[in-house]
């Protein structure tokens, strides 16, 4: 199983880099996702591909809600004692990689999952399904939604007008 995970965690990398656009993020969710990975038994009847992807999705969501808790609490400074310092956001050297990552946190989460998914791991609309937990005719719907929304989005935006 160790040799599995390792072959996947480019792909389970990228994966969680198009969740939080963040590398500094991404590398920690990727960290949490393999540490359950290792210590939490796979179902039997599941692949070890797209249950790691499942579970990477899992862990940012987790990781959203904790995020909210932990804004909420630095909003009331009574719950809190210090401060919540928020992390920068790395910015990509390439412009046309920065337009499209921009472009893409702009879809809604749901799209930007599956175009992730399917384009930027190669998973089938079966497969991402699965990871989902949805049905296959709503994989291909919302994906066909990301796209014509993200080239729109692309043909809108030239350099200076995506921050």
């Amino acid at each position: 199983m160790r040799q599995e995970i390792a072959q996947i965690l480019p792909g389970l990398r990228r994966f969680a880099y198009s969740l939080t656009g963040s590398m500094a993020d991404a590398d920690d969710v990727l960290q949490s996702t393999v540490e359950r990975l290792l210590t939490r038994e796979m179902p039997e009847d599941a692949d070890i591909g797209p249950w790691a992807f499942r579970v990477c999705r899992n862990v940012w969501i987790d990781e959203c809600r904790a995020r909210k808790v932990r804004r909420e609490a630095a909003e009331r400074p009574e719950l809190s004692e210090g401060q919540v310092v928020q992390g920068e956001q790395e910015t990509s050297s390439a412009i046309e990689l920065n337009r499209v990552e921009t472009a893409m946190a702009r879809l809604p989460e749901d799209q930007r999952q599956i175009i992730a998914l399917v384009a930027l791991q190669g998973f089938s609309y079966g497969e991402v399904a699965e990871i989902l937990a949805i049905r296959k005719g709503t994989v291909m719907s919302r994906l066909a939604r990301a796209r014509a929304a993200l080239s729109e989005l692309l043909k809108a935006a030239s350099p200076e007008t995506l921050p």
